[in-house]
């Protein structure tokens, strides 16, 4: 990450287990940025509770998963070569993310971060189903992917 005092950062010991996270760092322990896609227990209700404003006046979710940090239950996965994470915090990472987006899609063929897409894969939803789900979206380009897909098969 070329910017990580822009987010979150997470810093690991010897053994790749998390041991400090830091809400937009001046000077970053690390260069792993978190990237904002948490799955949380039957917890964060009362640690969100717990939180309170930053000095920036905002609720910040970096507090939260220092409570996680701090009871030994935090785990953090990395995202390797082959994953792409795309801000959309700015106007420019937004369209950034946007082009990239579109460029995968129209180059490869395939859908990003499609729903009804991993449903069907998955055994989810049937082909009927996603067909509905197609026809409900009409003429726009999503409904034409989905409905040839649900044609076509997983």
């Amino acid at each position: 990450m070329r910017d990580p005092e822009r987010y979150g950062v997470v810093s690991f010991d010897e053994r790749g287990r998390p041991v400090n996270i830091v809400e937009k760092p001046a000077v970053p322990a690390s260069n792993w940025a978190v990237t904002g896609l948490y799955f949380y227990d039957d917890r964060i209700t009362e640690f969100a509770r717990a939180i309170r404003p930053s000095a920036r006046g905002e609720l910040e979710i970096t507090d939260v998963n220092r409570l996680y940090l701090e009871d030994g239950t935090l785990e953090v996965e990395c995202l390797g070569r082959g994953c792409a994470w795309l801000d959309a915090g700015t106007p420019d990472s937004l369209l950034q993310a946007a082009m990239f987006v579109q460029t995968i899609q129209d180059r490869q063929g395939m859908l990003v971060g499609c729903p009804e897409e991993v449903a069907f894969r998955l055994g989810y939803i049937s082909a009927a189903q996603l067909l509905e789900e197609a026809r409900r979206l009409g003429k726009t380009e999503l409904g034409r992917i989905l409905a040839e897909l649900a044609e076509t098969g997983p």
